[in-house]
């Protein structure tokens, strides 16, 4: 730590939390960029400070440093209510988005073991089953909500077969899990969700099945069910909101973008370009990735205070201009190298799941409706609040009805 190390306690600090940010988060990260550089103080939600990581390389150096920046929460969170709207998305949890060290490990583990036991062929198979339905159920009207009557069932209904969990706990969890990510009744969704979680791990641990639930209790790792319960609270919480925003964001880039729609119709692109270039430019969870440094920690002449939240933007650091200066329009086409996935020890273990089902539910619908359209204009469509996802609260669209 250096010595002519300034402290990032500005006081202007900048409220991620508000509707004008949701509005137009880009413009806001410009904007911080050149008061603040690289590190933005802000505010998750009123009086509870942060760190905000608009620079990718300083991100990059975050991430890969587990012993500097841990991810482990609890001294900080004594300080900070219950009630506290962002709390449930940042608090402690035995699971690996919560730990460090040989805990991370331990838990890491038995997630990963579980999930890559996940057939590929009958995953699509399954995405494809439930859009159909979804789509069933709205073909012939001639207009439909693609966040809640398409993508959001997609997400919920994939994500409740492959943890074996019945539609009457998936409903609770899914309850829980909104209402924490719009971080309104947050307390009341974290209490749903530990209980409906709670009810999952009893019933399988009573009626084993051929699902991540049963495959991670058979794990090694033994965990024990106030551990399951967490676990299956980390894969709902990356399984629902962030692929319903995927699948939302693709579609209205395609519903926006001409000159990629043409692309896409004529063959010189795909879907799996979309969802990159999304992925780039305006990922479904927009800044997240939460380290609690021990210690105050010097980056690039900046003083992080210890045990307060270092959030990374994934939306900011992609598009950082010292990453992308220079280079051709082209240059996002087919290229991964954003943080939209984290990186480092806490890297998104379903990535590859992710993918297959966002591309396969993105690909159904444009083969269904080929004609489909947006049935408001662009400037129309809404933002959800919040300080970590890019949400619309709807994609309302047109096509031509058919049997």
């Amino acid at each position: 730590m250096t010595t002519s190390a300034r402290h990032a306690t500005q006081p202007d600090r900048i409220p991620l939390y508000a509707a004008e940010f949701a509005a137009d988060p880009h413009a806001a990260y410009e904007g911080m960029r050149k008061v603040h550089g690289p590190l933005v103080p802000v505010e998750l939600a009123p009086g509870l400070d942060a760190t905000l990581v608009i620079g990718y390389a300083a991100a990059r150096r975050i991430l890969n440093d587990p012993l500097r920046f841990p991810a482990d929460p609890r001294v900080w969170q004594q300080h900070v209510p219950a009630t506290c709207p962002v709390r449930p998305m940042m608090e402690w949890r035995p699971n690996a988005l919560r730990s460090s060290g040989a805990e991370h490990a331990r838990y890491r583990a038995a997630n990963t073991a579980s999930l890559e036991e996940i057939d590929q062929h009958g995953l699509r198979a399954l995405v494809e089953k439930v859009a159909e339905a979804a789509i069933t159920d709205f073909r012939t009207a001639g207009r439909a909500d693609l966040v809640s009557q398409y993508a959001l069932p997609i997400a919920f209904r994939v994500l409740s077969t492959l943890l074996g969990c019945p539609d009457e706990i998936g409903a609770r969890i899914a309850d829980g899990m909104a209402r924490i990510f719009n971080t309104t009744d947050a307390a009341r969704g974290n209490e749903i969700l530990t209980r409906a979680v709670a009810d999952l791990v009893t019933l399988r641990r009573h009626q084993p099945g051929p699902d991540i639930t049963t495959r991670m209790m058979s794990h090694p790792a033994h965990l024990n069910d106030h551990e399951m319960g967490h676990q299956l609270i980390t894969l709902y919480g990356a399984g629902i909101e962030p692929l319903t925003n995927l699948i939302v964001n693709t579609c209205r880039k395609l519903l926006t973008d001409e000159a990629f729609s043409a692309s896409l119709h004529a063959a010189q692109s795909t879907v799996r370009d979309a969802l990159d270039e999304v992925l780039y430019t305006d990922p479904p969870l927009a800044n997240y990735c939460i380290t609690y440094p021990p210690y105050p920690a010097d980056i690039d002449g900046t003083l992080l205070p210890a045990h307060q939240p270092v959030v990374i933007s994934m939306a900011a650091c992609n598009n950082d201009p010292d990453l992308t200066l220079g280079l051709p329009p082209d240059a996002l086409t087919g290229n991964r190298a954003h943080l939209s996935w984290s990186a480092g020890p806490h890297t998104c273990p379903a990535r590859s799941h992710a993918y297959l089902i966002a591309e396969t539910a993105v690909t159904y619908l444009t083969d269904a409706f080929p004609e489909m359209d947006l049935a408001v204009p662009e400037g129309e469509l809404r933002w959800r609040p919040g300080p970590f996802h890019r949400a619309l609260t709807a994609l309302p669209v047109i096509f031509p009805t058919s049997r």
